[in-house]
């Protein structure tokens, strides 16, 4: 008993905030690895001659697609493997891609080390929750959410500024081409990519917590780990897909081909009217690994898939903060080559200004938001939800302004708010998500959360504004045009709030009607009990 109790004095304590912070540190790494893309663009659309809407694709389909559908096995990894190891081994993974792009001499190879970018970076998001999840109580977890979404901006930061910093300071010293003929936009790669191999070693000295351990419960011991995986992999990348499916049934077969045969014909419509052959072919195979995966989740883990994918709290959830994050990567993507268009300013203060300002605001505002929705939370079941509703909706002014105006000092103040305000959702999606879930689920949910709103908000945003910004001429209207994400957002996140306290309720029922094993630890409910007094008090 005295080893257990210790245990569960470690939630909340000195070393879940150290856990905390390692993995603020890796988060601030996945976003300088992935936006750094955005502070080099003008010189990669210039040096491989490609339209806004390649430029699009190649920072948010190439990427995300990928990172979305190796997520799912990844995340399910992560619900059964030790996560320590498996985050620490990914990490290495995107870092050598990072450096990757860098070497990259053609837009193909660019495309290709983008991918496995977005192929490493898949466990990162899965892997971190659900430890955080042990490590935090409920009422804390939404804080902690908050502050590990920091890296969030700082990792935006960090990339515009080093980004910025390294192109004009390769162009002063070297010229176009420098040593070994690299090119600057090149060596900022490698400057942001090789730091993550320290980073890799630092998270493999992390102690792996109790699955369960904040929450007082004891999910049963995992088997066939490896082989578990492989059908994992295989339920989401074509054509492995089809034999999944006929392993699960021929009704499953037929059901599965069915599915591939609409998103084909729906990509080959789209491909026909835009032109855009790369983007909706990786658009189709998302989709459709999606629908697989679903498919595969219901057949091998009923439970799961009855408090994830047939939950309408979670899908809701789910699609809303997906159309969310759609603004927030547009705007994470564009604002600076925006900037570099319409205002009479070089790459280096673009970089150094947007990059104190995604650090500053950004982290604050993650940082509030997560503090602000465990507020909202004890005097509304849906509280997290409004918080995300009220930052979607709030920065579509400031963005509009950005759009129309030429004065830097305008242009720059403006920016303040939208990073502030428009990333405040983010800590409350992840927190909501983890909660109308059983433990042992969270990665599985986490993945399922990024794979759908990846498809949405990475996959679709940059490369429609884009779009948009080539048919237009004007990147500014392309840039509104996205604003149209918003009231999607907004009505499913309604509908959300409307389902959140009945499904977190009632997952433990409806997990063992769908043949869960559900043991809890009496220690663990009368702490959990006692912590809801807690928060009645607060309140």
């Amino acid at each position: 008993m005295g080893g257990a109790a210790a245990e569960r004095n470690a939630v909340d304590g000195p070393y879940a905030r150290y856990v905390l912070m390692v993995l603020v540190g890796v988060y601030t790494l996945t976003w300088m690895d992935r936006t750094i893309l955005s502070i080099l663009a003008e010189d990669i659309k210039a040096h491989f001659g490609l339209s806004d809407a390649e430029l699009g694709f190649l920072h948010g389909t190439a990427f995300g697609v990928f990172y979305a559908l190796f997520g799912f096995p990844f995340g399910r990894l992560a619900d059964r493997w030790k996560r320590v190891r498996l985050l620490s081994i990914c990490i290495s993974i995107w870092s050598m891609m990072t450096v990757f792009c860098g070497l990259a001499g053609s837009i193909g190879q660019l495309v290709a080390a983008r991918i496995g970018v977005g192929i490493g970076e898949a466990s990162a998001v899965p892997s971190a929750y659900s430890l955080l999840s042990d490590w935090f109580s409920r009422g804390r977890r939404g804080t902690a959410l908050g502050i590990f979404s920091t890296g969030f901006y700082l990792g935006q930061g960090l990339a515009f500024a080093i980004g910025g910093l390294v192109v004009a300071s390769w162009l002063s010293s070297f010229g176009e081409a420098g040593p070994f003929g690299l090119r600057g936009w090149q060596t900022a790669f490698m400057v942001v990519g090789l730091p993550g191999l320290l980073i890799a070693i630092l998270v493999s000295t992390l102690r792996e917590p109790r699955r369960g351990l904040s929450d007082g419960t004891y999910p049963p011991a995992e088997k066939d780990i490896w082989l578990r995986l492989f059908d994992d992999i295989a339920s989401v990348i074509p054509p492995f897909t089809f034999y999944q499916a006929a392993r699960t049934g021929p009704k499953v077969l037929a059901v599965n081909i069915a599915a591939a045969l609409i998103v084909a014909s729906a990509a080959w419509g789209l491909i026909a009217a835009s032109g855009d052959r790369m983007q909706w072919i990786a658009i189709a195979i998302g989709w459709y690994a999606a629908f697989t995966a679903a498919q595969m989740l219901r057949a091998r883990d009923p439970a799961t898939f009855a408090l994830t994918w047939k939950a309408p709290a979670f899908l809701y959830t789910t699609i809303g903060f997906g159309f969310s994050s759609m603004l927030v990567l547009n705007m994470g993507f564009w604002t600076a080559p925006l900037a570099l268009r319409s205002l009479p300013v070089d790459k280096a203060t673009v970089g150094m200004v947007l990059g104190a300002s995604a650090a500053i605001c950004g982290m604050a505002g993650v940082f509030v938001g997560g503090r602000l929705s465990d507020i909202m939370l004890r005097r509304h079941a849906a509280g997290r939800i409004h918080v995300g509703i009220a930052s979607t909706v709030i920065p579509v002014p400031f963005v509009i302004g950005m759009c129309l105006t030429h004065n830097p000092w305008i242009f720059f103040l403006l920016n303040l708010p939208v990073i502030f305000v428009g990333i405040m959702w983010m800590a409350a999606g992840a927190a909501t998500i983890q909660e109308i879930v059983l433990p042992r689920m969270r990665g599985t949910a986490s993945v399922t959360y990024i794979l759908v709103s990846t498809l949405v908000g990475s996959a679709l945003g940059p490369y429609l504004v884009g779009k948009v910004s080539a048919a237009q001429g004007s990147l500014a209207t392309g840039l509104m045009a996205g604003l149209l994400a918003v009231p999607i957002a907004v009505a499913a996140l309604w509908m959300a709030a409307r389902h959140v306290q009945s499904a977190e309720a009632t997952k433990v029922e409806r997990a063992r009607a769908a043949g869960e094993a559900v043991e809890q630890e009496p220690v663990g409910v009368a702490a959990h009990a006692e912590h809801r007094q807690f928060e009645r008090q607060l309140s």
